[in-house]
């Protein structure tokens, strides 16, 4: 008992060694230990805070998932500047003692904060201002996915082949950002066919809305309309124009169905699709042509 109890000693003479001492403040080895096992429980403390928000009485306010998770956010983020200073100020750690160090190496890294900085300036920009949701459907630097995480720094992309990308959030503050959901589910898809030149124009109209009325993944309000945009080269060009609300994810996937119900329709119907052609003027001269088998055999060579 006496020897654990020399040994404690020891150890605790060990753990009062001054790491750091100045006139005014003396750093030990103990109050850094201190100091890193008190962050450690805010960081959890501060992560389980914010769960208990979002799945507890967040719950049961009528709030969207990702109106929860802001603002649970927002409160992690509380906790843990304010628990940072009261764990500085427990262990003994005077902030006013490293001012001239901190605006020296403020200085130094200063220039390679400025992004991280930026995007975490950017996260709470997101989080207050909300253009971008969890389980928004955007489009942002030529990368297109589901919203699934909204972080202090970046936000996660998850794409149709589930693939997760990592976008800094300071390029939802300067690039352009196409949210496919930010005021509700129903987009409206744009399909283009064209049809050979004599096709019933009328009938066209009337079948392409057939078909997209029998689509189940496209809405009955707003309803389905077509549109007949010009004459082209080599055929007469329409666009039926969809709305869906269940596809939205897989927009690929409806516009397939129907080009699939269109060509199957229209070859019932006998509508042709146009192909490429072209007219050829001779503005002069003859142009001799004839057929292969009419032409004269190559003369025989008598030995």
């Amino acid at each position: 008992m006496d020897n654990l109890k020399i040994i404690l000693l020891w150890l605790w003479d060990i753990l009062q060694w001054p790491m750091i001492e100045t006139a005014d403040t003396r750093i030990t080895a103990w109050a850094i230990l201190s100091f890193v096992v008190l962050v450690v429980g805010l960081l959890w403390f501060a992560r389980k805070t914010q769960r208990w928000l979002a799945e507890g009485p967040l719950l049961r306010v009528r709030m969207s998932e990702s109106a929860r998770y802001s603002i649970g956010a927002l409160v992690r983020y509380l906790i843990l500047l304010i628990g940072l200073l009261i764990i500085l100020q427990t262990v003994g750690i005077d902030l006013t003692t490293f001012n001239v160090l901190a605006g020296a190496i403020g200085i130094g890294v200063g220039f390679g904060l400025q992004n991280i900085v930026s995007n975490f300036i950017a996260g709470l920009i997101i989080m207050f201002e909300r253009p971008v949701k969890m389980g928004d459907r955007i489009v942002v630097g030529g990368v297109e996915g589901n919203v699934v995480n909204i972080g202090a720094r970046s936000t996660t992309v998850l794409d149709n082949d589930n693939i997760a990308v990592i976008v800094p959030n300071s390029k939802f503050i300067t690039d352009d950002i196409v949210n496919w959901k930010y005021n509700n589910n129903e987009v409206r898809f744009r399909i283009p066919v064209s049809v050979a030149y004599g096709s019933d124009a009328r009938q066209v109209e009337k079948l392409l809305l057939e078909i997209a009325d029998q689509e189940d993944d496209v809405l009955k309000l707003p309803p389905p309309a077509v549109r007949f945009l010009e004459f082209g080269d080599n055929g007469l060009l329409f666009e039926l124009r969809a709305w869906s609300s269940s596809l939205v994810d897989r927009k690929g996937k409806l516009i397939s169905q129907l080009n699939f119900a269109i060509y199957e329709r229209f070859n019932q119907e006998g509508i042709a699709f146009p192909f490429p052609q072209r007219d050829i003027h001779l503005r002069s001269g003859v142009l001799e042509v004839r057929r292969a088998d009419s032409a004269n055999p190559p003369e025989s060579v008598s030995d």
